[in-house]
């Protein structure tokens, strides 16, 4: 059974993120074909990249990025939460990606994004970023608008069609998790 990680994708105090990650989880946990985790970067207190070597070398000296390196190591897939920043991503999931680069090759992403917009330039920014990774991210994303998915800008009310854009992300997602496992096992032998 595929492993998948749905990551918060913002530290901010007060952020949507959180709610918006729980409710994701909630979905995905009703669902048999996936071993589903919530993950808050927030947890893992990263400071800006502070390895002295290229994570593609996956020699790590800090404890916070053998603690983070060993979390996205368990996954087959991704869930990213991303709010909307200034037509990107939050530095902060910016950071956290950056600390790591084995970890994420050759695994599936699906895209959560919020914003006034929907969050659809995090969206295209993050595709950008994960196709570097060697992360493939599926075509069913999901967008929030701050409009119209929450109450006052603050409180989550996704929607009724919301749900079904999930599930139809979390379809892609387990396929796609399902096909790289089979690369990373080739990798694996050919090692």
């Amino acid at each position: 059974m595929m492993n998948i990680g749905i990551i918060i994708g913002s530290t901010r105090p007060g952020r949507n993120g959180e709610a918006i990650g729980r409710w994701v989880h909630d979905i995905a946990s009703s669902r048999s074909d996936a071993k589903f985790e919530l993950v808050d970067i927030a947890d893992y207190r990263l400071p800006l990249f502070d390895e002295p070597m290229s994570p593609i070398m996956g020699q790590y000296s800090k404890e916070h990025t053998v603690a983070w390196s060993k979390k996205i190591a368990e996954f087959d897939g991704f869930v990213f939460v991303t709010p909307e920043y200034n037509k990107s991503i939050p530095g902060a999931l910016k950071n956290a990606i950056d600390f790591l680069y084995h970890e994420w090759n050759n695994k599936a992403a699906g895209i959560v994004a919020y914003g006034g917009g929907g969050g659809s330039r995090a969206a295209e920014a993050l595709r950008l970023i994960l196709g570097e990774l060697m992360v493939a991210d599926v075509r069913a994303q999901v967008g929030l608008s701050l409009h119209t998915d929450f109450e006052n800008y603050t409180v989550l009310k996704p929607g009724a069609h919301q749900e079904a854009a999930v599930h139809a992300m979390l379809d892609q997602l387990v396929s796609w998790s399902e096909a790289l496992h089979t690369v990373r096992q080739k990798e694996k032998a050919h090692a």
